[in-house]
């Protein structure tokens, strides 16, 4: 054997072993420390590039040279979703059990595509999923047991994406797997909808003209007579309306479709019906607060994220749906080196058939770990708790004569605003963003800009969120009108 040939680029067992502790430890220091660093990056655009080397290194470095740069270089560009001062967005928690799951699927570094490839993957997956239905009392048309099941996806768009094409397939008999599609089959949500389904009507072929917005009430969710009345233009016009998606939570609001009533139209017409509940599912885990899934029992497919609100860090989205048939109808691609006899036999699931990528991670472990380490009462503690939080910021909203609720506050989400308008709305955000000590981002409704408090991090506590109001207030009351009038213009968003 050639000096060559005994040569070994690898990190060794032993050198694995200790950094491998010392980034658990720089992890567990990260989380101790995180609420002391700015939320909201500061660094400016290519700032981080610019740190970095510009040619790779041609001879391996030091593993203590990467966590150095990570301190130095990286961390300084990270915004910190896991900050108990993060309101922006939605939340996007996590846990230690879902970080330690997430480095056992790492260390495994299996690819589940198959049954046979993993099948202890496939096996938790199906019974920790269920265990899902069980734990959201959803309709028993999603257990594993009956024609329908579960499988995790990444992200609710490519839930909302795969419900579409299966939606299109029933509708067309499945001929548009060969022969392409009709430009006249058309979908429905609200206006208040997320943009995934947008994206998924240019991904399916089927052409965001061929979306259907429909209008929304003072509460922003949507009126299912003015559903009714489009459905009922489009089939006059000569269009074969396929698919509606209703809301439990929507991204700007947090309003909650009335699902029944839009179920009752879909299945008056044949519509396949998609219910969305990314963020506010979890929700539902609380027996107190399972109204907002009245109607679900008309749902063809359902989603929610446990990767937003359920302490198991991204990615990790649940697709309920009813009839796994039609999904694996829609889906399946079966060459000959996936062939197996496992397959063969119809005896197992093979989950790359119930979604768009090939592969997949053994995602299944953290959830399986999060659910075991809080159990059911644990989980629903936090959530009341944040949802406690949100109510109590709310009223903090009402009772102050400069600000003013912009909707309804079902869940963990708060829209609000000040009374002044949108400039001093815009300079809030601004500055209180630009201070790092909260984050905390926008959206618009009724044409009015309108700030969103998003409650559900992990370790946020009731001194997080009264800060985070005190600061608000305090800005908003020294803010002069000129310095406002100053950064108007050049601060506004785009209408």
């Amino acid at each position: 054997m050639s000096e060559s040939d005994r040569v070994s680029y690898h990190m060794s067992k032993a050198d694995f072993r200790k950094h491998g502790y010392e980034l658990v430890d720089w992890i567990a220091e990260y989380l101790d420390r995180v609420e002391t660093l700015p939320v909201l990056s500061q660094v400016e655009p290519g700032e981080i590039r610019a740190r970095l080397p510009r040619d790779p290194p041609a001879h391996g470095e030091p593993f203590q040279n990467c966590i150095k740069d990570v301190d130095e270089i990286i961390l300084p560009g990270i915004t910190h979703w896991q900050s108990p001062n993060f309101f922006a967005y939605f939340p996007a928690n996590s846990s230690g059990p879902a970080i330690l799951g997430e480095l056992l699927s790492a260390g495994l570094g299996i690819q589940g595509m198959l049954w046979a490839t993993s099948p202890a993957a496939t096996e938790l997956e199906t019974h920790v999923l269920d265990w899902l239905v069980q734990m959201l009392d959803l309709p028993k048309h999603f257990h594993s047991d009956t024609e329908g099941g579960v499988v995790i996806q990444d992200t609710a768009s490519g839930s909302t994406l795969c419900a579409l094409l299966a939606a299109r397939e029933v509708a067309t008999g499945f001929l548009t797997r060969q022969s392409g599609l009709s430009s006249k089959l058309v979908a429905y949500a609200s206006n208040q909808a997320h943009s995934s389904l947008d994206k998924a009507m240019i991904i399916a072929g089927l052409g965001t003209d061929n979306l259907r917005h429909v209008p929304v009430d003072a509460d922003f969710k949507m009126i299912p007579e003015q559903l009714e009345r489009m459905i009922q233009e489009d089939l006059k016009a000569g269009f074969k309306p396929v698919f509606v998606q209703a809301t439990v939570g929507t991204t700007s609001s947090n309003a909650i479709d009335p699902v029944g009533e839009i179920g009752g139209i879909a299945k008056r017409h044949g519509l396949w019906l998609h219910v969305d509940a990314a963020m506010s599912g979890t929700a539902a885990i609380c027996p107190e607060f399972r109204h907002i899934h009245d109607g679900l029992e008309f749902a063809d497919s359902y989603t929610f994220n446990p990767h937003k609100w359920m302490f198991t860090n991204f990615d990790c989205n649940c697709f309920f749906i009813r009839d796994r048939k039609v999904l694996i109808g829609t889906l399946s691609v079966l060459p000959e080196y996936l062939r197996n006899a496992a397959t063969e036999s119809g005896a197992v699931i093979d989950y790359r058939d119930w979604h768009i990528p090939l592969g997949r991670r053994f995602r299944a472990l953290k959830l399986w770990f999060v659910i075991r380490h809080y159990g059911i009462e644990g989980l629903r503690h936090h959530i009341r708790r944040h949802i406690a939080l949100a109510q109590e910021f709310a009223s903090w909203v009402k009772e102050h004569p400069k600000f003013e609720l912009a909707a309804p506050t079902p869940l963990n989400l708060v829209c609000f605003r000040h009374v002044g308008g949108d400039a001093i709305n815009q300079h809030i955000l601004d500055a209180v963003n630009r201070s790092g000590k909260m984050y905390i981002t926008h959206t618009r409704l009724a044409n009015k800009l309108t700030l969103r408090m998003a409650i559900g991090q992990t370790y946020t506590e009731q001194t997080h969120v009264r800060n985070a109001w005190d600061l608000i207030c305090r800005v908003a009351e020294t803010s002069s009108d000129a310095s406002i009038s100053e950064g108007a213009e050049r601060s506004m968003p785009a209408r």
